[in-house]
């Protein structure tokens, strides 16, 4: 099966509408493709490690759950890409796996789809057994073996005789399982178990590298321990001879599948004179008889041994050495190739490069620049009816700023004096206000009159809209009784005509005196203010309140004296 399946696709799409990055990554890194995971998506992941937002529980959560899959194809990648973030990512993330109870519980896995799924399994479950065994050696020396400084003043060549013991047990632990993957190049059949397989490769020479140096700390001070601890040093130096043994037949099948020659590196043994040596010391502190050596002879064999030892680990060293140059230049390289795509960029388009990156770009030796973006600066308006001639740039601000009184048809009192002024609210029956201007037209002349519609506007009251309220001159619609309603006459009522002012004939009765207040004209209102005091009873409305209650009440006809 090659090719990303359809459940890989709808995963994807799911993280996609979920926004979650990371969980999309881990599905684009562990898809059914029988190939290793893709080198994009890991960077993408170990920077996700380096970012100090980024939940590192959760990603490696995620990790743990493409496990869970059935295929061999997924779980193997997710152990790959496990183990890659282990090497090349933030120390954040193994140190959240060293604090795990368990990791990865693959003992029991088994891919029952296929032969090549049986074969995979055997190595997914190994392969899992050292992931496993990595974390664990991280937790109890709250180190990595494999990124420890070496050399003569490195942590395994600095320890001390106690630590020393039980440190170097613990790399032989982790390199018995890393030595247990036990793959043939004849097994080696395919892009997921090669990924997996170069991992380990590199964790084996750095691994191999801190426990050679370890052992020769441990015999530069072997002569002069005590029985007990010369004792436990013996037996961990038998141990490191058959170690020994086994890495230099995992780096023949790392040469067989094509690993350049100059990354492998040489392996020196130590003469058998040496473990004489160990063995005659041992037995002279247990009271045994022993063979008489002189000191002499012991350096000389010790010296031997160590400098056979030291040979290995700079060969050790100098294959990591390279890897990093090769890592450096590769690094170096896909740099390159990025500033000539962008230059390439820039050539065909350099008006939006010079925009987008910066003000001043060179290319090909001249230098192009381009004004800065002032993202402050007050947008420019273009008005194309006006010409430019070619002493300057001639801009009709009066139609920009709306005080041309042919483009706007507003006067110099509506644009300036009107944005304070209520308005005259419109009714389907209203005609021209008295100075002749429409309904919906500010009243700017009289201050009564204005704050009067405003009140009205704002319809304050019980809390109702008070839309029907217009105050405005006789002859608009009638509050109430219809357009043809003239109050009853009392039978009471007696006229005086010789008091009557003659001013008054030419308003009805019917016209509330605060009408006239407020809807007519200025001058109109002042005559009606000043006239005299009528000497009769008429039965007449009564204005209406405009703080009253709801617009359209009955007006109740009062006499007034």
């Amino acid at each position: 099966m090659s090719g990303q399946s359809i459940t890989d696709r709808i995963t994807a799409a799911q993280h996609s509408v979920t926004g979650s990055a990371i969980s999309k990554t881990v599905c684009k890194a562990t898809t059914h493709e029988i190939m290793g995971p893709k080198k994009k998506h890991l960077d993408y992941l170990i920077q996700c490690t380096n970012e100090m937002n980024v939940n590192i529980p959760q990603l490696a959560d995620t990790l743990f759950e493409r496990t869970a899959n059935t295929s061999w194809v997924v779980v193997f990648k997710s152990l790959t890409t496990t183990h890659h973030l282990m090497v090349y990512g933030n120390e954040r993330f193994i140190q959240y796996l060293a604090s795990r109870n368990t990791l990865f519980n693959l003992s029991n896995f088994l891919d029952k789809s296929g032969l090549q799924g049986y074969d995979m399994s055997t190595f997914i479950r190994r392969y899992s057994r050292y992931l496993n065994e990595k974390a664990v050696s991280y937790r109890q020396v709250a180190f990595d073996f494999t990124k420890v400084k070496r050399g003569s003043d490195g942590v395994m060549r600095t320890m001390n005789t106690e630590k020393l013991l039980k440190t170097i047990p613990i790399i032989q632990n982790q390199m018995d399982v890393l030595l247990d993957f036990n793959v043939n190049a004849n097994e080696l059949t395919n892009g997921v178990i090669n990924a997996a397989f170069m991992l380990l490769f590199k964790d084996a020479i750095r691994l191999f590298a801190a426990y050679n140096e370890g052992i020769i700390n441990l015999l530069e001070k072997y002569f002069d321990m005590k029985k007990v601890q010369c004792k436990e040093g013996l037996d961990i130096y038998k141990k490191f001879l058959t170690r020994m043994t086994r890495i230099s037949e995992f780096l023949k099948v790392a040469e067989q599948v094509g690993i350049d020659r100059g990354d492998i590196p040489d392996l020196s043994q130590a003469p058998s004179s040496l473990l004489d040596a160990l063995e005659q010391h041992l037995a002279s502190l247990e009271g045994k008889k022993v063979k008489d050596s002189t000191a002499a002879s012991r350096a000389s064999t010790l010296s031997n041994a160590v400098s056979s030892l030291a040979n290995t680990g700079i060969s050790f060293t100098k294959v990591d050495e390279r890897e990093k140059q090769a890592a450096l230049e590769e690094e170096q390289a896909r740099l390159k190739a990025l500033k000539e795509q962008r230059l390439k960029e820039l050539q065909k388009n350099p008006t939006a490069a010079t925009t987008d990156s910066s003000p001043v770009s060179t290319m090909g030796g001249t230098i192009n620049s381009a004004p800065a973006i002032d993202l402050f600066s007050t947008p420019r308006f273009n008005a194309s009816p006006t010409p430019q001639n070619s002493q300057g740039l001639n801009v009709d601000f009066d139609s920009v700023f709306g005080n041309n009184t042919n483009a706007n048809n507003l006067d110099s009192t509506d644009v300036l004096g009107g944005i304070l002024k209520p308005t005259v609210a419109s009714s389907p029956n209203q005609a021209l206000t008295p100075n002749g201007q429409q309904a919906n037209k500010l009243v700017s002349n009289d201050l009564d009159s204005s704050l009067a519609n405003l009140v009205g506007n704002l319809g304050i009251g019980n809390g109702t809209a008070k839309n029907d309220l217009h105050w405005s001159q006789p002859g608009e619609k009638k509050l109430t009784g219809g357009t043809n309603w003239q109050p009853k006459t009392a039978p009471s009522t007696t006229w005086n005509p010789a008091t009557m002012a003659p001013s008054v004939m030419a308003f009805p009765a019917t016209t509330p005196t605060g009408m006239m207040a407020y809807g007519m004209p200025p001058h109109i209102g002042s005559m009606m203010m000043t006239q005299p005091t009528m000497m009769y009873t008429q039965p007449v409305m009564r204005p209406a309140n405009p703080f009253g209650s709801a617009s359209g009440a009955q007006v109740k006809p009062h006499l007034q004296t």
